[in-house]
């Protein structure tokens, strides 16, 4: 006798995501003099320090902030810059702590996990064996008791995160992701000399925010239609100007070569662009990010999303696995694999992620589809070591799939090429994929992975149709009427689509059972069989009754 059957969560309807929100694009400072260079480095200096000195005071206001503490700080530093330098830094200072707090509110909630999971485990006896779902209790005493010490340690961690949280404050530093790396400059391949002028530039603040109506949508640092670049000085630097009006020309002009276009459309509107210049340390280069707001909207609807078909798409940590079906729900070709390497600094693996997603996407567009059906994954709950407790490695590949850089550069680049991403509930694809999908499109000249059949789960999802392959038939059809098939049948268990059985052999068991014979001939003779089969034609006797 079975057991009941395990209750499977609710399944969340696919959506079609929503647009690139903004758009950034870059451009080298090429020809830049040394005194261009030194304006650049005075200037990023001295505006570093304002923003520093802002972001401190931001922090110490904590949870008492408000529009009158705001103006106070923009007034004290406009006096050492200007108003609209004053207004970019106070901005930059609150989207810095407000992302602080939203990180703080991310750790508490790993903490309350990973403690809830402990109390747990703790709770069963030791070497009670888990389930699928719920974890089991620790193999020995001696892991017992070292886990007992680190619920100790993360209560810990959580009251004085917590009591952070409710008194607003927050452990942030401009620039701070350089200074893991001054604990290990011999990984990073850095000398002292080196980390430090990498750590003085990424504190530098070069970036004006765009106001739309005002020339070329930006008057701090201006870019006119022929590229000419221009910065209003801070009134301590006034005396480095080089032209009218406190302003600063270099001798660099830029060109943006991908949406030239709409970034000129809109300095000639006076429409807003924000801009900032940058260093980077590494190869001595200079460069200008121009970027603009545009307006969020769903770029297709559903319905039109799945009328060409669609491209499932299973993200694993070192590849994409693709299949394209079509608006039945039905494989049409073979799978493609577009595969990345997560390994090496995080300029290679942004590379590695871009490269594929544009294989991805023009592999998706010859295929004639307008969507792509994309597991909706988030693995917040998942990659902590206390649920899945010595498997290392199983929480290090969930730990490397790049969820969110993924989503955010997949759905900007698919809007590019015209093409939606359908998300999906990321519930039982794999498990149910590979039970209905694998072994029926596995050939001998082809191997179908459970990640493809992964895909295929993934494509008939966001088309609608359920994963399984077969349906219910409708009631009192043919001769099985009600409830003999149900969807999916499991292999070994034929019922009445078995072939049936011999006459001679349905005569014993009636025999067997009932004492009686049959006296009816119900087949020919085995002379007649024999002569037919022989090719010649004989003619069959008579059937005799007693």
């Amino acid at each position: 006798m079975t057991g009941p059957k395990r209750k499977l969560r609710r399944i969340d309807a696919p959506f079609v995501s929503l647009g690139p929100s903004g758009v950034t694009v870059r451009d080298r400072l090429r020809g830049l003099t040394p005194e261009d260079e030194e304006v650049l480095r005075l200037v990023g200096g001295h505006m570093g320090a304002l923003a520093s000195r802002d972001l401190k005071a931001r922090c110490a206001d904590g949870l008492e902030h408000g529009k009158e503490t705001w103006a106070a700080r923009k007034r004290d530093l406009t006096v050492e810059s200007s108003s609209r330098w004053a207004g970019s830094v106070t901005k930059a200072t609150h989207d810095q702590w407000a992302l602080a707090r939203r990180g703080q509110a991310a750790y508490l909630d790993s903490l309350d996990t990973g403690i809830r999971m402990l109390r747990h485990r703790l709770s069963l006896p030791v070497g009670q064996k888990g389930t699928k779902r719920v974890p089991g209790g620790y193999r020995s005493r001696h892991e017992w008791f070292v886990k007992s010490r680190r619920l100790a340690a993360l209560e810990e961690r959580y009251a004085a995160a917590r009591a952070d949280g409710e008194a607003g404050r927050v452990h942030v530093a401009r620039g701070g992701r350089m200074l893991n790396t001054r604990h290990n400059l011999a990984a990073a391949g850095l000398t002292e000399a080196g980390w430090r002028k990498r750590w003085e530039a990424s504190r530098w603040f070069l970036s004006a925010d765009g106001e739309s109506g005002k020339r070329f949508g930006n008057e701090t640092i201006r870019v006119t239609p022929d590229g000419e670049v221009s910065i209003k000085l801070p009134a301590p630097l006034a005396e480095h100007a080089n032209a009218t009006s406190g302003r600063y020309v270099l001798a660099a002009k830029v060109a943006f070569a991908h949406r030239g276009t709409e970034w000129a459309d809109r300095i000639e509107g006076n429409l807003a662009v924000a801009y900032r210049i940058h260093l980077d340390v590494e190869r001595g280069r200079w460069y200008l990010d121009a970027s603009w707001t545009r307006p969020v909207v769903r770029t297709m609807p559903l319905e039109a999303a799945r009328a060409a078909g669609m491209v499932g798409v299973d993200t694993n940590a070192d590849h994409f696995a693709c299949w394209r079906l079509d608006t039945h729900g039905n494989p049409v070709g073979d799978p493609a694999r577009f595969p990345y390497d997560l390994s090496g600094t995080a300029s290679h693996r942004d590379a590695q992620i871009r490269h594929a997603i544009s294989q991805l996407l023009h592999w998706a567009k010859r295929s004639g589809v307008a969507a792509i059906g994309l597991e909706n994954l988030d693995f917040t709950a998942e990659t902590t070591r206390e649920k899945h407790g010595r498997k290392k490695r199983f929480r290090q590949l969930i730990s490397g799939l790049p969820t969110g850089k993924l989503r955010a550069r997949l759905v900007s680049m698919a809007a590019e090429l015209d093409m939606v991403i359908v998300a999906v509930d990321p519930a039982y694809t794999s498990r149910w994929g590979a039970q209905h999908w694998q072994k029926p499109f596995t050939t001998p000249t082809r191997k179908t992975t459970r990640h493809d059949s992964a895909a295929v789960a993934i494509g008939r999802r966001a088309l609608g149709h359920p994963i399984r392959r077969r349906t219910t038939p409708p009631h009192d059809d043919r001769s099985d009427r009600r409830g003999h098939r149900t969807v999916q049948a499991p292999s070994g268990i034929r019922g009445r689509e078995e072939t049936r059985r011999p006459v001679t052999d349905r005569s014993r068991e009636l025999r067997a059972r009932t004492g009686t014979t049959r006296t009816r001939a119900t087949s020919a003779p085995k002379t007649v069989r024999d002569a037919r089969s022989a090719g010649t034609w004989v003619q069959d006797s008579l059937l005799l009754t007693d």
